[in-house]
């Protein structure tokens, strides 16, 4: 047999092997490949074509082995739901059996396959081990319950297990209670989100004392679940809220962070109940030591605590007075945390500790990260704003940044300046010459627009006011729109005090503004400057120069009824978020993606009717950019537009049915052409007419040698209608 050349079995594939030992006679070679089996599963692979050789290794002794199983079928059992069917028997046999292991394992994977096909084989054994013997039996049922309530609400409502629940809030196992507590809990949710009225779990006086006795005794998962019905519970009295504190405040030295936050949770909502001073400050006090040690975890455990900590200060601004040294930034850090450090230091800054606050804040200004060097300059600002006795100081602490000449030090410490003037004006303006000095330093708009404010409003105190202002006049279409804008009222505002030096500064920037600026913004405010300055110099001065309330930092940036609905929310996302839950998950089977996209569309319809009622409201404005004195009967400009919501494409778009919200628009508009607006110059006349108030001859001068009388008048000309519908496809073209 020399010409026979052996050849090799072509490889049928690892699942074809995985197979074959499935089905092979021993049962090691079988668990093993389970084992490889839930390996490939673990790592992605498809190994659903083996259900049926997996299935076939679930009646077996070896719990290992069950378990196993019994993973693979709840991860498949989505995509194979005819075949699940097949595994019945087992999970009624197992549920029966005597290890009460295996009997919790079959109920909870019942429970777990989200299969409608098995859903109603599920109930009887369920009825069973909610009456097991076993404790470990009863809380995993009690868990599987919910899980059916999600599926299937009905079918628990029928076969009564909603009460069989509530009966299990006595049991004399505190790990039964506390998985009954979870689960009635997240059934009365799913309630709600469902819209059902009628609460499904309604905690009164003896569940709560069921509650109190199970706490000290579960473990820290059930704990989470006892304080946060705790906290849903409405206490009769004042007596009866004092008794649950004290029975919670010892949670606050659990190791579990988690549980902490939860007691504390539940101590802020009764609080509220709690009248007397010396309790509540009492409980204030206990709360300090479990949040310091909570910024002992790691970083991102101890991110969360600060963001709940930073709330609860908002609340209670006494909880952590004593403590701002701990939340002192370590070299090592990240961003984030030390962002929210710096936001937490500045609530608990006084007039006691500023002083170290302060010596802490210039050495970050000394660090390497540009972001944390910023916000660590504006906390020396707030510190500033908030503590009038330490103002001086921080001032100081200021001068010896801007003195480094490091750059975007500099710029910020001149944008704080600026809110420091506006808060304490006329207390520092002697450091105005050291701003001023570094006004090559600044390339940012916010530093800029900052400095800038700060000339126009001392321009009466800054001897080259008009040399400064003029450099930022010479670049003005260069600019960002915000320096723009800063830069027209701080040239308007020192020609209102020193209008003999700055008659052709505020000339050129207003012709600059109104002519050539693209700004909307800018060019309305510059007519506005322009038409108060030549009608009533003294309401100009009245306007412009008016006097500017100081500014303060707000105790809570959060409105007291968001505030305690997210004080409610402790430890969750909304805490973390401060936002309520609602802004940023769905409610019950509804997908975060289903929120975004309903709200997406909700915007898009009220941005539609907005547009308009701002064209039908239009009917009533008078038009700001007619400057012609004489009273008219006949609306002009927008109030010229006639928009009737009987057009269709008006309706449309209302109701947001529109399926293509341009045609529409064009259609609505398509009958009155566009407006064309041309302009045409009026003769110069009498800007004041009579002797205005408040106004020395100079200033008169000054006001009449601006030409003002050159400014134009609009005039709106009607366009023939080949022109309209050629604007109209030009409109169209553009899509």
């Amino acid at each position: 047999m020399s010409g026979f050349t052996s050849r090799q079995a072509p490889r049928k594939g690892e699942n074809y092997e995985l197979s074959v030992d499935l089905n092979s006679e021993y049962r090691d070679k079988r668990k093993d490949a389970i084992k490889r089996v839930i390996a490939s599963m673990t790592v992605g692979k498809d190994v659903s074509g083996l259900f049926p050789d997996v299935l076939k290794n679930m009646q077996t002794e070896d719990l290992e082995q069950k378990k196993l199983v019994y993973l693979y079928l709840m991860n498949y059992a989505k995509t194979q739901p005819e075949l699940v069917i097949l595994a019945v028997n087992t999970f009624v046999k197992d549920a029966e059996d005597s290890n009460p292991l295996v009997r919790a394992l079959a109920i909870r994977t019942m429970g777990c396959l989200r299969a409608e096909k098995i859903i109603d084989y599920l109930c009887d054994p369920l009825q069973k081990c909610l009456r097991d013997d076993d404790p470990y039996v009863r809380k995993t049922a009690a868990l599987c319950v919910a899980k059916l309530y999600d599926l299937k609400p009905e079918l628990v409502m029928d076969n009564g297990f909603l009460d069989q629940l509530r009966d299990m809030v006595a049991d004399p196992n505190p790990m039964v209670v506390a998985n009954t507590i979870a689960a009635l809990s997240d059934i009365h949710f799913a309630s709600a989100a469902a819209g059902s009225e009628e609460g499904l779990f309604t905690i009164d006086s003896s569940i709560l004392q069921k509650l109190l006795i199970a706490l000290n005794e579960c473990s820290e998962w059930g704990r989470v679940a006892i304080l946060n019905a705790l906290a849903r519970y409405d206490a009769i009295d004042e007596r009866e809220s004092e008794h649950i504190c004290e029975r919670v405040v010892p949670q606050f030295q659990h190791a579990n962070g988690s549980v902490v936050l939860a007691a504390i949770k539940a101590v802020m909502i009764h609080m509220r109940g709690i009248s007397g001073d010396q309790f509540r400050k009492m409980l204030v006090r206990k709360m300090a030591p479990p949040l310091v040690t909570l910024l002992a975890s790691p970083p991102e455990v101890q991110w969360v605590a600060l963001r709940n900590i930073n709330l609860l200060l908002q609340k209670e601004s006494g909880v952590l007075s004593n403590e701002m040294r701990v939340f002192f930034c370590k070299y090592n850090d990240p961003l984030y945390v030390k962002v929210e450090k710096l936001d937490i230091m500045v609530r608990l800054a006084t007039e006691y500790n500023v002083d170290p606050l302060l010596s802490e804040l210039k050495e970050y200004a000394s660090e390497v990260d540009v972001d944390f060097v910023r916000k660590s300059v504006k906390a020396i600002g707030q510190a500033a704003i908030k503590i009038e006795e330490g103002a001086e100081r921080c001032v100081n602490v200021l001068l010896d940044l801007i003195a480094t000449r490091v750059s975007y030090v500099v710029q910020e410490a001149v944008v704080v300046m600026k809110d420091i003037f506006r808060k304490y004006p006329s207390q520092y303006e002697g450091i105005i010459p050291t701003l001023c000095a570094n006004l090559d330093e600044l390339d940012e708009p916010e530093a800029k627009a900052s400095l800038i404010w700060i000339i126009g409003e001392y321009a009466n105190k800054i001897d080259n006011a008009d040399e400064l202002l003029a450099i930022f006049v010479d670049t003005f279409m260069e600019e960002s729109y915000p320096v723009q804008l800063q830069t027209l009222t701080a040239v308007v505002k020192l020609f209102l005090r020193k209008p003999e030096t700055s008659q052709s500064l505020v000339q050129k920037v207003l012709n600059t503004a109104t002519k050539d600026c693209d700004s909307p913004d800018v060019r309305d405010r510059a007519y506005i400057y322009w038409r108060l300055l030549s009608t009533d110099p003294g309401a100009a001065k009245a306007v412009i120069l008016a006097h500017k309330p100081p500014i303060t930092i707000p105790r809570t940036n959060i409105s007291p009824a968001l505030l305690d609905e997210l004080i409610g929310e402790i430890p969750t996302l909304a805490s973390v978020y401060h936002k309520p839950a609602g802004t940023f998950i769905g409610l019950g089977r509804i997908g975060a993606d289903s929120v975004q996209k309903k709200e997406d569309v909700s915007d898009d319809q009220f941005s539609a009717q907005k547009a308009l009622q701002t064209v039908a409201a239009g009917q009533q404005a008078e038009n700001l950019l007619d400057f012609d004195d004489a009273p008219s009967d006949q609306p002009s400009g927008l109030a010229a537009t006639q928009i009737s919501t009987t057009i269709p494409a008006a309706a449309n778009l209302i109701a947001g049915t529109s399926s293509n919200p341009l045609d529409d628009l064009v259609s609505i508009f398509g009958n009155m052409g566009t407006t064309e607006l041309t302009l045409t110059p009026v003769a110069p006349t009498n800007l004041f007419g009579s002797q205005p108030p408040l106004q020395s001859q100079q200033q008169q001068n000054a006001f009449g040698g601006l030409g003002l009388g050159d400014m134009t008048s609009l005039q709106a000309t009607q366009p023939s209608l080949p022109q309209a519908q050629k604007q109209e496809e030009d409109l169209l073209g553009l899509f």
